[in-house]
C-alpha cells in the first residue's frame, strides 16, 4: 500500500484505539463525486421497476408502447445505464470496505468483528427495505456478499482481479448454456422456457395481476413482494447475484489498490481509459441492441445470447464513466457541479433509501397510485425531479451535519456507541 491510501486521522484528545467513524475531511472528493454519480445514474433504471410490471425491464416489448421517443428512452437507459451504474456503485463498495478496513488496522482495532457488525447491520436494514418497502432493494446482496469477499480485501490486485473476473464470468456462462440449450430445443420446449423465464421475473404473476397489486394499499403488496424479494435472495443471488456482485466488489478493491478508483493516476491515464474502454463498452452494448433487433427480440435469444454483449459491455463502459469522473473532479473541482454530486456521494445510503421513499409514494396505492400509469419517456421527467431534490437535500444537509442520516444511524450501530452528527 502507497501513502495515498491512508484516510486516517486522530481527533484532538481521542484515543487513537477506540472506534469511530472517518472524519468527513478525510475523504476523497473523487470518490464522493463517483458514488455520487452512481447514485444518480441507478435511478435511471430503477424507476422501471418502481412504476412498471417487472416484465416490462426484461422485455420491453412485452409491455407498454415501445414506438417513438418511449423506444428512444429505452435505448438510452439500456445503452447508457443498465448495469452501468450499478456496476460503479458495486466496485465503490468494495473500495469502501478496504478503506474502513485499512483505517481501522491502522488504529490497531479489531477491524473484521467491525467489518462484521457493519454488514450485519447493513443485512437488517436491507432485509427491511426489501420485505416491506421495495423487492428491488440491492443492500441484502451487497452485506452477503461483504461478509465472503472481505476475506481476500489485502491480496495483490491482479489476484483480486482475476478472482473478480472468474466470478463475473459464472452468470455468463450459466446463461450461455441455458442459451444453447435452448437453440436445440423443440418448438414447443422452447415456448415452455420462454413462459417460464418471462414468469420468472415476473414474480409468479401477470403485468395485469401485478398492477392490481401495485395500485392497492401497502398490505395487498406484500403478495407479490415478499416472494419476489425471497426469490431475488436465494435462487437469484446463488445463481447470480453473489458472482456478479461479489466479482465486481473484488475488482472495485483491486482499483482501488492499483490507483485507478481514488483518482491517484495520471491524467494521461485517465484520458486513454475514458477512451479505451468506454468505446469499446460501447460498441459492444451497441451490439448487443443490434442482436436483439435482428432476432425480433425473441426471448429464448435475447435474454441468453443477446444479453452477454450489455454483460461484459458494462463494466467496460462503467470503467470510462470512472475515469470521465475522475478527470471531471480535476478539471471543475470546488465547483457546483462536483460539489453536488460528492454531496449526493456523502449520503448514498440515505439518498438510497430516499429514492424508494419517493418514488413508491407515487406510483403505489399507499400514495399516488400511477403505478404502469407513465410511459418510458415520462419516467424520465421523474427521475429528473428525484435528482433534483435529491440534490439539493443533500448539499443543504450536509450544510448543517458531517453525515446523512442513514449514514449516521449505521456508523452508531456499528461502533455500538452514539456518534457526532455535527462538527
Amino acid at each position: 500500500m502507497t501513502e495515498r491510501h491512508s484516510h486516517s486521522a486522530n481527533t484532538e484528545g481521542a484515543d487513537a484505539n477506540e472506534p469511530r467513524a472517518t472524519d468527513p475531511s478525510e475523504r476523497i472528493v473523487g470518490l464522493d463525486a463517483l458514488r455520487g454519480f452512481a447514485l444518480l445514474g441507478i435511478l435511471v433504471i430503477n424507476i422501471q421497476l418502481f412504476g412498471q410490471p417487472l416484465v416490462a425491464s426484461v422485455d420491453p416489448t412485452q409491455y407498454g408502447d415501445f414506438t417513438g421517443m418511449n423506444y428512444v428512452a429505452w435505448l438510452v437507459s439500456h445503452v447508457f445505464f443498465e448495469q452501468k451504474f450499478v456496476t460503479l456503485f458495486t466496485f465503490m463498495f468494495g473500495t469502501g470496505m478496504v478503506l474502513f478496513l485499512e483505517s481501522k488496522k491502522q488504529k490497531n482495532q479489531q477491524r473484521r468483528r467491525l467489518h462484521l457488525l457493519r454488514n450485519f447491520w447493513l443485512l437488517l436494514i436491507g432485509l427491511g427495505h426489501a420485505y416491506l418497502f421495495w423487492y428491488g432493494d440491492i443492500l441484502v446482496a451487497y452485506a452477503l456478499c461483504g461478509f465472503l469477499v472481505v476475506w481476500v480485501w489485502q491480496w495483490r490486485p491482479r489476484r483480486q482481479f482475476l478472482l473478480g473476473a472468474g466470478m463475473l464470468s459464472i452468470p455468463a456462462l450459466l446463461n450461455f448454456l441455458a442459451g444453447v440449450g435452448y437453440l436445440f430445443s423443440d418448438g414447443e420446449t422452447r415456448e415452455e422456457i420462454k413462459t417460464e423465464i418471462l414468469a420468472g421475473f415476473g414474480g409468479g404473476t401477470t403485468p395485469s395481476e401485478e398492477i392490481s397489486i401495485y395500485q392497492s394499499g401497502w398490505l395487498e403488496q406484500m403478495s407479490h413482494r415478499v416472494p419476489t424479494a425471497l426469490e431475488f435472495h436465494t435462487i437469484g443471488f446463488v445463481a447470480e447475484g453473489l458472482w456478479l456482485y461479489g466479482g465486481l466488489m473484488i475488482i472495485g478493491m483491486a482499483l482501488y489498490q492499483w490507483g485507478v478508483i481514488d483518482n491517484s493516476r495520471s491524467t494521461q491515464f485517465y484520458r486513454r481509459l475514458f477512451a479505451g474502454a468506454g468505446t469499446l463498452g460501447l460498441a459492444l452494448v451497441l451490439a448487443g441492441v443490434w442482436v436483439r433487433e435482428l432476432v425480433a427480440w425473441e426471448v429464448g435469444f435475447a435474454l441468453t445470447f443477446a444479453i452477454q454483449f450489455n454483460y461484459w459491455g458494462a463494466p467496460l463502459l462503467a470503467v470510462g464513466y470512472l475515469a470521465g469522473i475522475m478527470l471531471l473532479t480535476r478539471r471543475l473541482r470546488d465547483t457546483v457541479i462536483v460539489d453536488a454530486l460528492a454531496a449526493v456521494g456523502r449520503t448514498a445510503f440515505s439518498n438510497y433509501l430516499f429514492q424508494t421513499v419517493v418514488a413508491t409514494t407515487i406510483f403505489y396505492g399507499h400514495g399516488f397510485g400511477l403505478f404502469a400509469e407513465l410511459s418510458r419517456i415520462e419516467l424520465f421527467g421523474v427521475v429528473v425531479v428525484i435528482w433534483v431534490i435529491q440534490i439539493l437535500l443533500s448539499m443543504w444537509w450536509l450544510s448543517r451535519y458531517q453525515f446523512g442520516p442513514m449514514e449516521w444511524l449505521w456508523r452508531t450501530l456499528t461502533y455500538q456507541q452514539r456518534q457526532p452528527l455535527t462538527g
